[in-house]
């Protein structure tokens, strides 16, 4: 890795003229006013640095999806926690925001779950809900590879045994970015389905999070689609 890694201490003197003029630009005319190159630069404090991540990654999404360890390629590690820490707030402030109110549809279980759009491997979630479907608390009990993700549903079930749980809805991921269901999907569905039906548990959705697309929020609802 060491043989890929920017030695940044070449970097360390920031660009004042640029760092002043994008701190003004903030100053007079706010956040929304900035291009994702100019937050980067507020948080890096160096121009090269920020063209040598966006040109590695290609472009703010990418880069948001970038491990610590990619990251340290380019940064030190205060900075690398900053740029880490920056690009997933938004996430954060939207999940914090939706578990504060019910999660009784499928979007708001969606918003609830925005860390899992970003995530490398394939995650199978356990969202358990009191009567009044506000989350308890949520457990990833399963992590497979890229493209599968093994779980059995005595193991997906245990925690709303556990917490004695109201409702529960499953959620896992696609790396890929991709939102359509496999076979697999299905049948694991329809097992757990029929599992928290033996034990009287309202199974409320199955969903699959992946990119957001100019047709959707990014997202399959199992139970929207007529599936569950």
């Amino acid at each position: 890795m060491n043989s890929h890694r920017i030695n940044w201490s070449h970097y360390d003197e920031p660009a004042q003229s640029l760092e002043s003029s994008v701190s003004e630009k903030l100053a007079l005319y706010g956040s929304s006013s900035l291009s994702g190159a100019e937050h980067l630069r507020l948080l890096i404090g160096t121009d090269s640095l920020v063209d040598a991540l966006l040109r590695h990654f290609g472009s703010l999404k990418a880069l948001s999806r970038a491990s610590f360890r990619e990251l340290r390629q380019f940064l030190p590690k205060r900075k690398a926690e900053a740029v880490m820490a920056a690009l997933s707030l938004s996430n954060v402030v939207e999940t914090e925001h939706a578990l504060s109110a019910p999660l009784s549809s499928a979007e708001a279980i969606y918003r609830a779950n925005l860390d899992m759009r970003n995530f490398h491997q394939e995650v199978l979630r356990v969202v358990l809900l009191d009567c009044k479907y506000h989350c308890i608390m949520k457990r990833d009990t399963f992590k497979g590879t890229v493209n599968e993700c093994l779980a059995h549903p005595r193991e997906i079930l245990r925690p709303a045994i556990i917490h004695s749980a109201f409702a529960f809805a499953l959620v896992h991921n696609h790396p890929s970015g991709a939102t359509s269901p496999s076979e697999a999907d299905l049948h694991l569905t329809k097992r757990i389905a029929a599992g928290a039906r033996i034990l009287q548990i309202n199974f409320l959705d199955h969903l699959i999070v992946g990119q957001a697309t100019a047709n959707g929020l990014g997202y399959f609802s199992f139970k929207e689609a007529g599936l569950l």
